[in-house]
């Protein structure tokens, strides 16, 4: 992944409901949700979500598909492999003794939000 594209992605993950829209996706799995879903679950009303959802599709994080008629997103879990594995590919390179807590591999401690 080149430094602009996760610019990008961390770029549209840094909003309150942007985020949470991703976690939620993350959850669900390759299946996804269904747009009316996504909104209810978030609080968001439909123009507030397609505004998000769009930001977060830009960025490729996120994918849509149609069924029947309606729109369902998951999220691209390619794409958030790609940028956690940037954040962490180099970590300990500069020959430095790496410590557990940079083993990328490793389960991230719970974060709470704020």
């Amino acid at each position: 992944m080149k430094s602009t594209r996760a610019v990008e992605s961390l770029s549209a993950l840094a909003h309150e409901y942007r985020l949470a829209i991703y976690r939620l996706l993350i959850k669900r799995g390759p299946e996804g949700l269904p747009a009316g879903l996504i909104g209810s679950r978030v609080g968001l009303t439909p123009s507030s979500l397609t505004f998000h959802l769009q930001a977060l599709q830009r960025a490729g994080l996120i994918r849509q598909a149609r069924v029947s008629r309606q729109l369902f997103y998951s999220a691209d879990f390619s794409t958030m492999n790609d940028l956690v594995g940037y954040l962490t590919d180099e970590c300990c390179v500069d020959g430095a003794a790496c410590s557990p807590e940079c083993e990328p591999a490793r389960k991230p401690k719970s974060f709470k939000a704020a």
